[in-house]
């Protein structure tokens, strides 16, 4: 004869008076917890794949930006090169060459010098100073003489020329000879 089926049935979702028991509430407490933590993460890591796109958009910016200016900058390169070069041979011919220096009898001169006064040149030969220049008044002319004749190395301060300026009408040219 045929054995009689046994039904098992297994429930495992917890009675009514087990949710009443503090064991029974505590697990009701973490399955909720755990919900909240678990769609929490969710929307934590869906954030960090959505900001994936908005990063990978300014890294590619980002990467133009640097591309571009590599090429401008390489561009610049042989132009760079070139620069430096002639800075060093212009230095090496600056070497070579003594540049001339100011002597201390200009540097006084200019000092002296009034305002309006303007000086076109200076020469400086064996013992004389010649002095060129132009002013709007001849009365700036001659306090000009008149500071240099005041400076102790200076023997004799003559004013050998006056006349209008060739350039401008308005201003009076003079040359002053001065005998060191």
């Amino acid at each position: 004869m045929a054995a009689a089926k046994r039904d098992l049935k297994i429930n495992l979702l917890p009675q009514k008076e087990f949710e009443k028991g503090t064991l029974g509430r505590t697990v009701k407490w973490l399955l909720s917890s755990f919900r909240v933590i678990v769609i929490f993460t969710e929307m934590l890591v869906m954030a960090a794949f959505l900001s994936r796109f908005w990063l990978d958009a300014q890294n590619s910016d980002l990467n133009e930006s640097l591309a571009q200016k590599t090429m401008v900058i390489t561009s610049f390169a042989e132009v760079e090169k070139n620069f430096k070069d002639a800075q060093k041979r212009l230095s090496v011919f600056a070497k070579a060459i003594p540049q001339p220096q100011v002597s201390d009898f200009v540097k006084t001169v200019v000092s002296y010098l009034p305002t309006g006064v303007t000086l076109k040149s200076v020469s400086e030969s064996e013992k004389v100073l010649q002095i060129t220049g132009t002013s709007g008044d001849e009365q700036q002319i001659a306090q000009f003489v008149a500071n240099l004749e005041s400076i102790k190395p200076f023997k004799d301060v003559v004013l050998t020329q006056i006349n209008s300026d060739q350039e401008n009408q308005s201003l009076t040219a003079f040359t002053v000879k001065i005998n060191l």
